[in-house]
């Protein structure tokens, strides 16, 4: 392992701490695989793509769950915990945007904060490292699933809305199992880029479709379709047991931290003020977008509401039907926000030991760098881990139907990890003995620690429960 040790303040491109003595990191040293002549690095990313980005990796599928958590626990419970989870999330974002100003030059990581902090407990950020790998490979397959799932419905509609409601399409576009295959040809060129700020398209494309919902729940709430079920009691204050099955979702709704390095390592200007931005906006976008699709989907149906609100309005409208189709494009261009993520996290597992032995051998007059702080990766290396994942995920959804107890398991560890305990752990060990550092800062990252604990324990709990009586 790359040891890293006595630094307590935010390091300055191109330095580092090893052994107990600062020394400099060469950008093309060849430890990166990099040409020698290379200038410093720096970033490229706007800061509309950098919050379009996040943003789409927070929001997904899980927000047509809203408006059922809304009535699980009330309408005024029901705000103050989407916005009680938001900030939660937020902050935990926040801590590990400071983290990465400790880290070498647009090389931040997990794995390089790690190195920096408890570098003696390196077995276990490994293997947090690859519950977070196995659990983002876990996710790609599930948004493929959910993909599957969703396709027939979604022509049937817009088959009997764009012709007749007699004539029903072919056989061939009704197997979900071949969508996939052809929705694979977007998705593999998306999946192998090398920066996620060449996803910024695709994530405004992705956050059109959310608004599209929103359009749907607000025009369908003031003027409701023929054929919309009766609404049911409405209520501020109901907590009911399903509160406890709904809490979750809110909690896991915001957890984005996987890729709030990349987007430090690629903004342009990334100074703290700037990422604060970013992660606000970001933030505060989706806490907007959830409550409004909770709210206005719960006062719509009551307590009638079902755990996918698109699903409770009539699909004989060509207005819904592009709705549900809105959703599969949300879905569809998360998959690739989700590779990166899981490709970095393959990297240190794979090749995590290599940059460590070469490290043991350097002497006092060698310059040190770490390619595993969140550097780029060979081609062939880059291709090779890419294609692991894409094969992995296509050939466990086109074979599975249900992925949920699974991925509720490593989600509920791997998410509450990387989103609450790390965040609050690194950011704690790096500034515990900084004066320019609020204590009561310090003492808020404990906490984040602490509820992330109580999360965890929760909800592992509680899925053990369900398997033992499902």
């Amino acid at each position: 392992m790359v040891q890293h040790y006595g630094t307590a303040k935010p390091l300055d491109a191109g330095d580092c701490i090893v052994n107990d003595r600062e020394v400099t990191l060469s950008e093309g040293s060849a430890l990166l695989g990099g040409d020698s002549t290379a200038g410093p690095r720096e970033g490229h990313a706007s800061i509309i793509s950098s919050i379009s980005n996040l943003a789409n990796t927070i929001i997904g599928s899980g927000m047509l769950t809203f408006p059922l958590a809304m009535a699980s626990a009330g309408i005024i419970p029901g705000v103050i915990t989407c916005v009680f989870s938001g900030a939660v999330g937020g902050f935990g974002l926040y801590l590990l945007s400071r983290c990465a100003r400790y880290t070498p030059h647009r090389r931040s990581s997990f794995f390089a904060v790690a190195q920096l902090t408890f570098p003696q407990a390196a077995v276990l950020f490994d293997g947090a490292i690859a519950v977070k790998c196995f659990g983002s490979m876990i996710l790609n397959c599930s948004y493929l699933i959910i993909i599957k799932s969703l396709m027939p419905n979604v022509v049937a509609s817009l088959y009997h809305d764009l012709t007749s409601p007699t004539t029903n399409p072919p056989q061939w576009a009704l197997s979900g199992q071949n969508w996939i295959i052809l929705f694979m040809f977007i998705l593999v060129p998306l999946a192998f880029l090398r920066r996620l700020d060449s996803l910024r398209h695709t994530s405004y494309i992705a956050l059109f479709s959310a608004a599209y919902l929103i359009t749907i729940v607000l025009r369908c709430y003031f003027k409701p379709l023929e054929g919309t079920m009766p609404r049911g009691d409405v209520h501020l204050v109901h907590f009911t047991p399903g509160f406890i099955t709904t809490w979750p979702v809110q909690v896991f709704a915001f957890t984005c931290g996987q890729n709030i390095f990349p987007i430090f390592n690629e903004l342009k200007t990334n100074s703290q003020h700037r990422m604060n931005l970013v992660v606000g906006t970001s933030i505060g976008g989706a806490i907007l977008t959830y409550e409004i699709i909770a709210l206005f989907g719960y006062l719509t149906f009551g307590s009638n509401v079902g755990a996918n609100i698109i699903a409770m309005y009539p699909s004989t409208s060509l207005f819904i039907a592009i709705g549900q189709l809105a959703i599969v494009v949300l879905i569809l261009f998360s998959y690739p926000l989700q590779v990166q993520p899981c490709r970095i996290s393959l990297d240190k597992i794979i090749y995590g030991g290599q940059v460590s032995k070469a490290i043991e051998g350097l002497n006092e007059e060698e310059e040190v760098v770490d390619d595993h702080a969140g550097g780029d990766m060979s081609m062939m290396k880059h291709t090779l881990l890419t294609g692991v994942i894409v094969a992995f995920g296509f050939m466990i959804a086109y074979n599975v139907n249900d992925l949920k107890l699974v991925l509720s398991f490593v989600g509920s560890t791997g998410s509450t990890a990387i989103s609450f305990i790390l965040p609050g752990l690194l950011f704690w060990k790096l500034t515990k003995d900084d004066p320019t550092v609020s204590r009561t800062l310090n003492r808020s990252a404990i906490a984040l620690v602490v509820y992330g604990t109580v999360v965890i324990v929760f909800c592992l709990a509680f899925n053990i429960y369900q398997l033992i009586h499902s």
